[in-house]
C-alpha cells in the first residue's frame, strides 16, 4: 500500500528563475524505510518539507503529492500534525520544554487529548526510548544524543504513520549516531512506522534502508536497494562520482569487485567479501594517505599547560589539568563524545572562554597578555557550530565585502570576495541571505568569510556538519593548502572519516582531558570504536589501512584469491 505518491512534482523558490525539483515521481509504500541522499542543494531537504505541508517552502509548485491516496493539501490539519512526523537537523533550535516531561508533553497537549492519555503515552514512550531516568532532567542538561533522541521521542508521541528526517545525526558522535539509527530501526520494524531519512553519513544506514534514493541537480536518478545502487548509479553514468560517497564496503566493491559478485553494503559483509576474495601477505600501506607528521622542527602555534576550567563557581570542572599542543603548518582533530567538552576546550584555546588554573599561550605568550584586536584581527579566526553566527548581512556577498572593507580599495575588496566565493566553489551562492541557505552551504559560506581574515591560527567547530562527501572533499583540499601555507589548523569533529584524511595528529578528549593523541595511521587502526570504516572492515587482515583508498591499493597489491589470478 503506498503512504506517499508523488506524481510529477516541480518546484522553484520565489525569486528563483531555477527549478530545486524537476518532475519528481516517487512512490513510498507503508513500512518502507528510505533513505534520500546526494550532493548539497540537490532538492533533497526541499523535498522532504514539501512532503510536510507545515514545512513547505513559498514557491511555485506544479504536479501532485498524495499521502494514502489524498491529496495532501486536503488533509485536514490535525491529520498533518500527528501522522506525518519530522525531526529536524538541529532540535535544540526547535525546544519548547524545559524538562524531559514538558517537551515530551507539549505536542500532545497542542492537539487536546485527555491529561490520562498524555501521561500513558509519555510512560510509554519515556520507557521505549529509554528516557525514564531523565524524565525530570532540564532539556538545557542533556546531551547532543540526548536532545536529538528526546526530539525523536516527542515525535513518536503523536503516534505518526510517516516520519521524516533530515540529517538527524549530523551534530551527533559516532556511537550517539550508532544508537539513533538503531532507534529508528526499532520503529521502522516494531511500530511499523515509514521512514524517510535524509543523510549524508551512509555507512550506518545502508543496512537499515530498504530503498536508496539518490537525488542530483533536482532529480532522482536511481531508485534502488541498498545493494543495487552502486551498479543502478555505473547505469546512469559508468563510475559515477556518487559512488565515492556511498559506504566504503561498496565503494570498496565499486573498485576491486566482479560482475557476478554480490555487492557488501556494511561492515561485516565487507570484512567477508575482503577475507575471502584477497591475499594478505602485504599487510601494511606505505607512506599512507592519513600522512605521518613530525612537530618537532614546527613552531608551537597554541600551548595548552594543565587547564582547569568550570562554567561557574559551584558546577563541576569540564577541563581537568588539560595539556594539549597545536602547531603551524599541522591539522589536529579533536574528538570525543557529545557534551564532552570538546567545544569548551576550543574555546578556551581561543580565548572565548576564561580558565582558572592553568596557561594558554598563543606564539609563546600568555593569551592574558594579548589585546582583543591584537588577538582576533593579528592571529586568530574561530568557525563556531552554527554557522549562522557568522553572517550579520542580507547576502552573502554583502557579509564578505564587510571583512574586505578595509583594503585598499573597493576593487581590490570585491576581487577579494569573488576569489573565495570560487575558491570554495559557492559562486552561485553570491546574492543568496544567508538564513536561505542549506546547512551544508551555510558551512561553506561562514568558513569563506572568517577565511578572509587571513587567519594565522583557525579554529573550526565541526566544519563539516550537514555538507556532503563532494563539499569535504573541497574542504579537505582548502585546509591542506593552508596548512602548507603554514596556518596552524585545530578542529572539533565527529566526523571520523574527515579527521583521517585532512589532520596530522588526531587527540582524544574524555573526562575532562586529551586521553590519546597520535598520528591518523596509528590512532584508528589502534582504536575499536572512534575508528573508520576502512579500519573496521580490513582489521585483523590488514594492519594500518585507515583510509578506504588504502583498503582499495592493499586489495589490488595483495590481489585475488581466486584461481590466483591478479587483478
Amino acid at each position: 500500500m503506498e503512504i506517499i505518491n508523488i506524481k510529477n512534482l516541480s518546484f522553484k523558490y520565489s525569486g528563483s528563475d531555477e527549478y530545486a525539483l524537476s518532475d519528481i515521481s516517487l512512490k513510498i509504500n507503508k513500512g518502507e524505510f528510505a533513505v534520500i541522499c546526494g550532493k548539497s542543494g540537490c532538492g533533497k531537504s526541499t523535498l522532504l518539507k514539501l512532503i510536510k505541508r507545515e514545512m513547505s517552502p513559498n514557491g511555485e509548485i506544479s504536479g501532485e503529492i498524495l499521502y494514502l491516496s489524498k491529496n495532501l493539501n486536503e488533509i485536514s490539519d490535525l491529520t498533518s500534525a500527528c501522522e506525518i512526523g519530522y525531526v529536524l537537523q538541529n532540535t535544540a533550535l526547535w525546544s519548547i520544554g524545559d524538562t524531559v516531561q514538558s517537551e515530551l508533553a507539549f505536542g500532545l497537549e497542542s492537539i487536546g487529548l485527555d491529561p490520562q492519555i498524555i501521561k500513558r503515552r509519555i510512560a510509554e514512550i519515556s520507557t521505549f526510548f529509554g528516557l525514564s531516568a531523565k524524565f525530570e532532567e532540564k532539556t538545557d542538561n542533556l546531551s547532543g544524543g540526548q536532545i536529538q533522541l528526546l526530539a525523536l521521542a516527542g515525535t513518536i508521541a503523536m503516534r505518526p504513520k510517516l516520519l521524516l528526517l533530515d540529517e538527524p545525526t549530523s551534530q551527533l558522535d559516532p556511537i550517539s549516531a550508532a544508537e539513533f539509527l538503531n532507534t529508528l530501526k526499532r520503529i521502522n520494524k516494531e511500530l511499523g512506522i515509514t521512514i524517510i531519512l535524509i543523510e549524508h553519513r551512509l555507512e550506518d544506514v545502508f543496512s537499515l534502508a530498504n530503498r536508496i534514493i539518490v537525488m542530483e541537480n533536482g532529480r532522482i536518478i536511481s531508485n534502488e536497494t541498498p545493494r543495487n545502487t552502486v551498479s543502478a548509479l555505473n547505469k546512469v553514468k559508468q563510475n559515477h562520482p556518487f559512488i565515492s560517497a556511498l559506504p566504503c564496503s561498496s565503494v570498496l566493491f565499486s573498485n576491486v569487485g566482479l560482475p557476478n559478485e554480490i555487492c557488501p553494503i556494511n561492515t561485516l559483509e565487507g570484512q567477508i567479501f575482503l577475507a575471502e576474495n584477497f591475499n594478505s601477505d602485504i599487510k601494511r600501506i606505505e607512506n599512507s594517505s592519513a600522512d605521518e607528521t613530525n612537530s618537532l622542527n614546527k613552531n608551537k602555534a597554541v600551548e595548552i599547560k594543565d587547564v582547569w576550567f568550570r562554567y561557574s563557581k559551584n558546577s563541576s570542572d569540564i577541563l581537568r589539568g588539560t595539556d594539549i599542543t597545536a602547531y603551524y603548518g599541522e591539522i589536529l582533530s579533536i574528538l570525543g563524545g557529545n557534551g564532552s567538552g570538546k567545544t569548551t576546550l576550543l574555546n578556551v584555546m581561543a580565548g572565548l572562554s576564561r580558565f582558572y588554573r592553568g596557561n594558554v599561550l598563543i606564539n609563546g605568550k600568555k593569551i592574558k597578555s594579548y589585546s582583543k584586536e591584537q588577538l582576533y584581527r593579528q592571529n586568530i579566526s574561530y568557525l563556531p557550530q552554527n554557522p549562522c553566527d557568522v553572517f550579520i548581512k542580507s547576502t552573502v556577498f554583502e557579509d564578505y565585502m564587510d571583512i574586505t572593507k578595509n583594503s585598499s580599495s573597493a576593487t581590490d575588496a570585491e576581487s577579494s570576495a569573488i576569489k573565495m566565493l570560487e575558491r570554495l566553489n559557492i559562486l552561485h551562492l553570491k546574492d543568496r541571505h544567508p538564513y536561505d541557505l542549506s546547512g551544508g552551504e551555510q558551512q561553506l559560506s561562514a568558513l569563506g568569510k572568517i577565511l578572509l581574515t587571513k587567519p594565522k591560527i583557525l579554529f573550526l567547530d565541526e566544519p563539516t556538519k550537514s555538507i556532503d562527501y563532494f563539499s569535504k572533499q573541497n574542504l579537505k583540499e582548502i585546509l591542506i593548502s593552508l596548512k602548507n601555507e603554514g596556518i596552524a589548523i585545530v578542529l572539533v569533529t565527529h566526523d571520523i572519516e574527515f579527521s583521517a584524511e585532512v589532520s596530522n595528529k588526531c587527540a582524544l578528549f574524555f573526562a575532562g582531558g586529551i586521553v590519546s593523541e597520535d598520528v591518523p595511521s596509528k590512532f584508528f587502526s589502534e582504536s575499536e570504536f572512534y575508528t573508520t570504516s576502512a579500519a573496521k572492515i580490513s582489521g585483523g587482515i590488514f594492519e594500518n589501512a585507515v583510509l578506504t583508498e588504502d583498503l582499495i591499493n592493499l586489495c589490488i597489491k595483495n590481489g585475488r584469491i581466486i584461481q590466483n589470478k591478479e587483478l
